[in-house]
């Protein structure tokens, strides 16, 4: 896994791109638009997304996706899951056949409930996927701090093949079979950080926010055993260690959502003036009518969609959760 193009030149592809360069890959990142690619490449920076970064030079920066994909011996697929399959299916002619593919995309697609390494399938024919996944906000691990992810995948020998390619002294991957869990555990995280930030829009407290995440953690465990995915991966990187960044730190977007949504902001306007694309609100829609569809109980989803998509105020939500019937904690 010498030459490996990452197709997404959002903040996550441009740091993907970073660290395998330091891991002493040759990194090709194409961009879609060919201007902004032509100006990353001149200037050494992505403005639009990580500003306070310089690229490395050895860093191929195209908007050619020939030229990204040529000799690839890996593809990392990093475009936000609402334009993952028209983007994908736009470059199937071009992406070679049967190159392996590890998606670092975190969503879950609305109307299909599609998870990205189906779509990458779907588009791009059968190959060996793998997804990489945890606490990994982009603008540090574009800086270059520590970080710990997790690659899952039903190949060991694949994910084996990944933890070589990506690891050096600020990067480790662990390893897990189980794609299906980490993979929702990913997309599900992000429902959680808008309801984090919701917390704090209202100014409600801490012990509230702490006990909404600790329960917004067994319904999105709900959902993922019920899709097939383990218990287990919910409680590691994949699923509490990315809830806990989503949720707490500065640079979450979807926790920006859900504060600027308590604090009384209409979404319209919220996403109108984000740059980044905040997955989190695809995602509930998404997640709502696939648990609907299922009979999973899921309160939490449940209330985000009615407060994003019904206009139902975030304190009433916040009440109509404190007042339901009480249950056994061990119950997932």
């Amino acid at each position: 896994m010498h030459r490996v193009a990452i197709l997404g030149g959002g903040g996550m592809g441009t740091a993907m791109a970073m660290v395998l360069a330091r891991a002493g890959a040759d990194a090709r990142l194409w961009v879609r638009e060919p201007e902004r690619a032509r100006l990353m490449a001149e200037t050494r920076r992505n403005a639009r997304h990580l500003p306070e970064v310089v690229i490395p030079a050895e860093i191929t920066i195209t908007g050619d996706p020939a030229e990204a994909v040529e000799g690839a011996d890996l593809l990392v697929a990093s475009i936000p899951t609402s334009y993952l399959r028209s983007t994908l299916a736009a470059l199937a002619s071009t992406v070679p056949a049967e190159v392996p593919t590890l998606s670092v995309v975190k969503g879950i697609e609305f109307g299909t409930f599609a998870r990205p390494t189906q779509i990458i399938a779907e588009c791009l024919g059968p190959r060996e996927t793998a997804v990489l996944t945890g606490p990994s906000h982009a603008e540090e691990l574009a800086r270059g701090l520590p970080a710990s992810l997790v690659v899952a995948g039903p190949s060991a020998e694949f994910c084996e093949s990944v933890q070589s390619a990506f690891s050096n002294a600020t990067f480790r991957l662990y390893r897990n079979s189980d794609a299906v869990g980490a993979e929702v555990a990913g997309a599900l995280k992000n429902i959680l950080g808008i309801a984090a930030g919701v917390c704090d829009g209202l100014e409600i407290g801490d012990n509230a926010k702490a006990a909404l995440l600790t329960r917004g953690l067994v319904e999105i465990a709900r959902l993922g055993v019920r899709l097939g995915g383990r218990l287990q991966t919910f409680y590691g990187l994949a699923g509490v260690g990315d809830v806990v960044t989503t949720c707490f730190s500065p640079f979450g977007r979807n926790r920006e959502v859900g504060a600027r949504i308590g604090r009384g902001e209409s979404l319209e306007t919220i996403l109108g003036s984000m740059v980044n694309v905040s997955e989190g609100v695809p995602t509930i829609r998404s997640v709502h009518a696939l648990a609907l569809q299922l009979g999973v109980d899921m309160p939490i989803t449940h209330e985000l969609h009615q407060v994003l998509f019904e206009g139902k105020q975030p304190h009433a939500a916040v009440v109509d959760l404190m007042t339901r019937t009480p249950k056994d904690e061990a119950q997932l």
